[in-house]
């Protein structure tokens, strides 16, 4: 069968408050024109999904760096090796149909739920933690959103 593995983001869901866990099926709240244009891409994947039989994984992918570099990343670090194991699994996963799960590592500090990227085989094995003492902990008045600094002010658009 067909499919489609679409690099979505947290942002697509962004202003959505960060609770404990967020969980995979959040509908769309950008933060952002690039969060609305990832939530389009979202669309476009159940309509071919529901109208075509496409099975589409959406990963709304998190911080994907070499190592977090604030308090914020603690918790939404996807990994580049676990990247590759989300994307792999997504790739070989049988009959996924329509889904939405997170992109995160298996971090301490995590928020995002794990268990739409499980169902799909996804096992993440880093985690931030190691880089803790690395960084700037003190968390951002906008680390309460999904979508962190992205759904604060300083995204405005100009007046």
């Amino acid at each position: 069968m067909p499919r489609v593995v679409f690099a979505s983001s947290n942002h697509a869901a962004g202003f959505h408050p960060a609770v404990d866990p967020v969980p995979d099926d959040l509908p769309p709240r950008p933060d952002t024109y690039y969060g609305v244009g990832k939530v389009a891409g979202e669309a476009l994947g159940s309509l071919y999904h529901d109208r075509y039989g496409l099975d589409v994984v959406c990963l709304r992918i998190g911080t994907c760096r070499e190592r977090p570099t604030d308090a914020r990343g603690l918790s939404t670090w996807l990994s580049p090796d676990d990247c590759g194991r989300l994307v792999e699994a997504s790739l070989t996963c049988p009959s996924p149909g329509f889904r939405i799960v997170w992109g995160v590592s298996a971090n301490t500090r995590r928020r995002w739920a794990l268990a739409g990227a499980h169902e799909i085989g996804y096992r993440p094995q880093d985690d931030a933690e190691v880089f803790a003492d690395e960084v700037d902990r003190r968390p951002a008045a906008t680390d309460s959103y999904v979508g962190g600094e992205f759904a604060g002010s300083s995204f405005d658009a100009p007046a």
